[in-house]
């Protein structure tokens, strides 16, 4: 348990805001978005209800709140891919960062993996967003002038590297650099089979 804090206040080294956020993941997790409480929360931040509420207005806000970091960093990488010449090496890298961000993600991951209708309802209006997202990253990295099948290998590419979500649930006692390693040549070579 973190100690008690005011609304805003720094509790063991990091702000209630990101201690709510923590306590929340691990809550979710484990016991399902549905089945837990915004009291169940505080009560493991070690703050009153009112102070959490100060934070976050509801549990769907929370819950954004926990998501929204994944999709920023999506959004960050596609958004620079225009300025990335296309080739094998900067394929790789894109992928390499993109599989780095989402290890950042891991405990977050397992949240998604187990409650994604909670996480599509959270979603709302971003759902399309994150469609056109994708849509943009498989077609990057299919590179210029991809057919269908170049364009597929892209998408499965991206979802070989989004196993990392699950590799707490999965491998829980892996080092990064395995999951890395395994995932970046898998997607690799699922992107380009004859290599």
């Amino acid at each position: 348990m973190v100690g008690r804090g005011a609304a805003g206040t720094v509790v063991a080294g990091r702000s209630t805001k990101d201690a709510i956020r923590d306590a929340a993941i691990q809550l979710f997790t484990s016991k399902g978005f549905e089945q837990s409480s915004l009291r169940e929360v505080a009560d493991a931040v070690g703050i009153t209800k009112a102070s959490l509420y100060y934070h976050y207005a509801s549990k769907v806000d929370l819950l954004v709140a926990i998501i929204e970091p994944m999709f920023d960093d999506l959004r960050s990488t596609v958004e620079s891919l225009d300025e990335i010449p296309h080739s094998p090496q900067t394929v790789r890298e894109v992928l390499t960062d993109h599989l780095r961000s989402i290890l950042g993600h891991r405990a977050a991951g397992t949240l998604c993996m187990r409650d994604t209708v909670a996480i599509v309802n959270a979603l709302g209006d971003r759902y399309p967003d994150l469609i056109q997202l994708s849509r943009r990253m498989n077609t990057w990295l299919a590179g210029p002038g991809a057919s269908d099948e170049e364009i597929l290998r892209a998408a499965a590419a991206m979802q070989v590297l989004g196993a990392a979500l699950m590799s707490k649930e999965s491998v829980p006692d892996a080092p990064e650099e395995l999951i890395e390693s395994v995932l970046l040549n898998a997607a690799l070579g699922v992107l380009n089979p004859g290599r």
